[in-house]
């Protein structure tokens, strides 16, 4: 039936503009919050604790996934999540002045964090349902680079703004993160606006709930128990969790690092400079590291990279050691420092991503994919929670050694993989294609 909506559109009238809005909540509630609350003095254990627990809505999200697919369109869900998310980040504006800031702006943060994956589910249903398979081969790349700017919009131009107001204000922080959070806000629900005209209506995009019987909670539940039957399933699992054990860690700690007043261990550095350090120059470097990784993959396939990476991603956070341990105050060699070890957790990082596509091949790929991230996101949270509290037990010079010894579990999950010596080749993909 024509209903004399279009059913498409110009992926690059959309495409971009969508997977910039899927990551600005994300790098707001795992990074610019964390910032944000150093700056209005919560302490690293307390920041550590909350912000790693808003991971917990990523790691859940494979099991509402199907109720996304049953009640009402990918469409639907994703212009009125966005309008949600515009919502919150107004109610963190006008909550920042507030005595009881950190109790109203977390459970705010904690309503953004269930939007953000519920929107990740709907989004990338909608670019299957949306796109020919061409088009979404075709546009791999422009989702990644669109998300990757949201996140040096919001960690590197968004926090170098609210330094520049802090500055102006004469050093009134409230005041600065609740312009930052209102203009987060206003550019959010532009992109509501804007999607809500843009967004094309696939004749595919229907709720399933129509066909939905008890045969679908059975099928539900077997696909869980089909993942937990896979080959060599708990090793995949150990890998998952601990590959990034240490960096779980040191990701929470890294910018309150850099904030911290020189003469409790830290680097003294204002906001803006932060947003610039870690922020920009960091993700650029994060970035150019996941590019490098993927093409030199492409060339040699996984297992012959497979331990260079876990190499690479686990030695540069040493950089922190002699940061931590000498304090430089020479920026450029701060910014080179945080590059290297970016660089070096963007190459490293392939590997895992890649490991995921592999336990995910077979039957119900989507959602053992989904089921993956779970696991993903689960070996982020845990160990950043308690990362502030060891922080605050052993100061930064001590903490960044523990971050060292705690690389030894990603070197001994790493040795628990199999891999096919041709996965990721180029050749292979083509010959498969």
């Amino acid at each position: 039936m024509n209903t004399g909506k279009p059913t498409y559109r110009q992926p690059w009238f959309w495409v971009p503009t969508l997977y910039f809005a899927q990551g600005i909540p994300f790098v707001v509630a795992q990074s610019v919050s964390v910032i944000m609350y150093k700056r209005l003095d919560i302490s690293n254990a307390d920041i550590a604790l909350y912000t790693s627990w808003l991971y917990l809505p990523w790691a859940l999200k494979p099991l509402w996934s199907p109720f996304v697919d049953m009640y009402s369109t990918k469409r639907f869900w994703i212009v009125m999540l966005q309008f949600v998310i515009g919502i919150c980040l107004i109610c963190i504006a006008f909550a920042l002045p507030l005595p009881a800031f950190f109790t109203y702006t977390i459970a705010i943060f904690w309503v953004i964090a269930f939007a953000s994956s519920t929107h990740d589910i709907a989004a990338d249903g909608f670019y299957m349902l949306a796109l020919e398979q061409h088009h979404q081969a075709a546009f791999i790349g422009v989702r990644s680079t669109f998300f990757r700017l949201a996140m040096i919009t919001g960690t590197g131009l968004l926090v170098v703004f609210a330094g520049q107001i802090e500055t102006s204000s004469g050093g009134n922080i409230p005041l600065a993160w609740s312009v930052t959070f209102g203009v987060i806000a206003g550019m959010f629900l532009m992109f509501f606006a804007y999607h809500r005209l843009m967004l094309p209506y696939p004749q595919s995009d229907k709720p399933t709930l129509e066909k939905a019987t008890q045969g679908v909670w059975k099928e539900f539940i077997n696909t869980f128990v089909l993942f937990f039957k896979k080959k060599n399933i708990v090793g995949s699992i150990l890998f998952l969790l601990f590959y990034r054990f240490a960096e779980a860690q040191l990701m929470k700690l890294v910018t309150p690092f850099l904030l911290d007043a020189r003469e409790n261990g830290g680097l003294g550095l204002s906001t803006s400079e932060v947003g610039i350090v870690y922020g920009t120059v960091g993700v650029i470097a994060l970035t150019l590291g996941g590019l490098l990784g993927g093409w030199v993959v492409s060339k040699q396939g996984l297992k012959f990279w497979l331990w260079i990476m876990v190499f690479i991603i686990h030695v540069p956070d040493a950089m922190f050691v002699y940061l931590s341990q000498l304090q430089p105050t020479n920026f450029l060699l701060i910014n080179a420092a945080v590059a290297l070890e970016q660089f070096g957790y963007g190459f490293g990082f392939t590997a895992y991503m890649l490991y995921m596509i592999i336990i995910a091949q077979g039957e119900h790929k989507t959602a053992h994919y989904a089921i993956c991230t779970g696991f993903m996101a689960i070996g982020m949270m845990v160990p950043g929670m308690f990362s502030g509290m060891i922080q605050e037990a052993l100061g930064y010079k001590d903490f960044f050694i523990w971050v060292i010894l705690a690389t030894i579990p990603g070197f001994v999950v790493a040795a628990l993989v199999k891999v096919d010596p041709q996965f990721g080749k180029k050749a292979d993909q083509e010959k498969k294609g």
